[in-house]
Formats: C-alpha cells, structure tokens, sequence
C-alpha cells in the first residue's frame, strides 16, 4: 500500500490548521463565550495532533489512474517549536515562537522518503508497469519561511510564504529539489477553520532522468518512445483545506480534517511521455480523516 509522494498533499497543512487556531482564541469575545475561554486558557501549552486519512491520488506522478491510501499524521508543539510528520514527510520548526506574535520566523531541517514508483504492480497502466521499478529516494534538506497574523479577513488570519530545499542522499536521482509555498487560512470559530495554499517544484537532472525519461530498453519494453526530460521546473499546484472540531474546540479533541488539490505537470515533465500519454499533465488529490489533539 503506497503513501502519497506528493508534498503538496493536502494533508500537510493538517498541522498548520491545528496550531494556528490559538489565534483566534485571542478574539474580544473570550470574555463571554465559554469555548473562547477555554480555547484561551491553552495557549502556549504543550500538545499534540494524531490523525489518519483516506487519501485519493494517482498511482504515480502524472498518473490518470486513481487509487485511496492511508495518510498517517502526527504533529507535536512542545515549548513553541513545531513537529509534523505527514505521510513520508517530516519537519522541524527549530525557532520558537509566542502565542501573541505578529510575525513567525520558520527555519529548520525536512525530510521525505520519495515512494514515486517503487510499486510498479499497484500501477494500472502496463506501459508505466514495464518501464520498471524506481527505489526509495531519501530526500534531506531544510526550510525558512516568515508569516504575519492579522493580514486579510480579520486579526487573526494569517499568510506565510517559505522556501525548502532537499537532496536524494540515496543515489536513487542524486539531485535536488525546491519547493517554493505559500498558506493562508483564517478561523472561522473556535471549531472552524479553512486554508488555501500554493506551491511549485523545480528539481535537477537527475530527478527528470529518474523519473520522467524513457531509455531506449524501457521503450522497447513499454512501447513508450525514448525521451530526455531536461532539469527545471515540474510542477505547480493549488488547493484548499477545511476543519472542525467535533468535541470540542480546535485545541482540543476530535477533529475533521478535508481538503482538496489541483497539480499540473509542466515543462519537460508535462511532455513526458509517461505523463503527455499514459498519464495526465493535470492531476487531483484529495484527503479526509480524522484527528485528535491533547
């Protein structure tokens, strides 16, 4: 059973939605609404976020056939510093930060076990089945990024732009990946909260050859024609995400997590073979789950 490869999935901003609800928990209202207050009263405390999705996504990158998998979630604040771990991706928040901060400064290491490929048999095109299996790509890097509370639709939304970076130290593409992003998500009660997010990959040479190019044997044996995807920019998506508190408020408790995306292949990788004919330069993912916060 495969786990989603692709990082813009919604699931990743399960745990951005998770933290940012105390925010709002700041509103005038605190005062006279009762969940506000409680939700109040937990700020700056230690939690953690555990949650399972079913994720819908195509069987591999640039895929027109579908499949659902389990979208395992895990996210930890401990001490105003951010762990999440989604799906094959992990991250760390090192620089801390306060619960009535304006501006959040991110920074950090991240890492993602690339699964693209690596089960050939749960691919339902046989042209992509015979072009072979792909290993495991451990990929490590970091990431910075900045946000601001209080920017559009209230006090209390907030926007946030970041830029990672990772490497295959595997040897399965032995090359890098930038991922340029950026969230919005604002509450809409103590229960309610809904996001949009944007994002682009622009990976090396090694990536497209790996991934995206068809040797002469694989064409022989797929009937696909040879093909040299050249280093540049893959891919861009956008998407929307949603969640509410079933128990209680968003700091605490059962939660219903949603969201939905929409990818596009581009460049050298759009006109991939893999992609352009067996596949599909557009491509949706969509995820929903339940999570529990303590």
């Amino acid at each position: 059973m495969r786990l989603f490869s692709r990082v813009s999935a919604p699931l990743i901003a399960m745990g951005a939605l998770s933290l940012s609800a105390p925010a709002f928990a700041q509103d005038a209202t605190v005062s006279s609404n009762p969940a506000a207050a409680e939700m109040a009263g937990q700020l700056g405390k230690n939690t953690i976020t555990v949650g399972l999705a079913g994720a819908y996504l195509p069987d591999y990158e640039g895929s027109n056939d579908y499949q659902f998998t389990p979208a395992p979630a895990a996210l930890a604040y401990i001490d105003g510093h951010t762990i999440t771990y989604i799906g094959n991706r992990i991250s760390v928040d090192l620089i801390g930060d306060k619960a009535n901060r304006d501006w959040d400064i991110q920074a950090g290491p991240i890492g993602v076990v690339n699964l693209d490929r690596t089960a050939p048999s749960q691919i339902d095109d046989p042209r992509v089945r015979a072009l072979g299996k792909i290993g495991a790509a451990v990929e490590l890097g970091g990431y910075v990024g900045i946000g601001k509370i209080g920017v559009v639709t209230s006090p209390y939304d907030r926007l946030s732009v970041s830029l990672s970076y990772r490497h295959d130290v595997t040897g399965v593409h032995d090359s890098g990946i930038w991922q340029p992003s950026v969230n919005y998500f604002t509450p809409l009660s103590t229960k309610a909260a809904v996001g949009l997010f944007a994002t682009a990959e622009r990976v090396g040479r090694g990536y497209a050859r790996r991934y995206f190019s068809i040797t002469p044997d694989q064409s022989a044996a797929s009937g696909l024609p040879v093909y040299n995807a050249r280093a540049g920019w893959k891919d861009w998506s956008v998407g929307g995400l949603a969640t509410y508190s079933i128990t209680g408020n968003l700091l605490k408790g059962w939660k219903v997590v949603g969201g939905l995306t929409y990818g596009r292949m581009v460049n050298d990788f759009g006109d991939s073979p893999i992609v352009a004919q067996a596949g599909s330069r557009g491509q949706w993912l969509s995820a929903l789950g339940l999570a529990y916060t303590f």
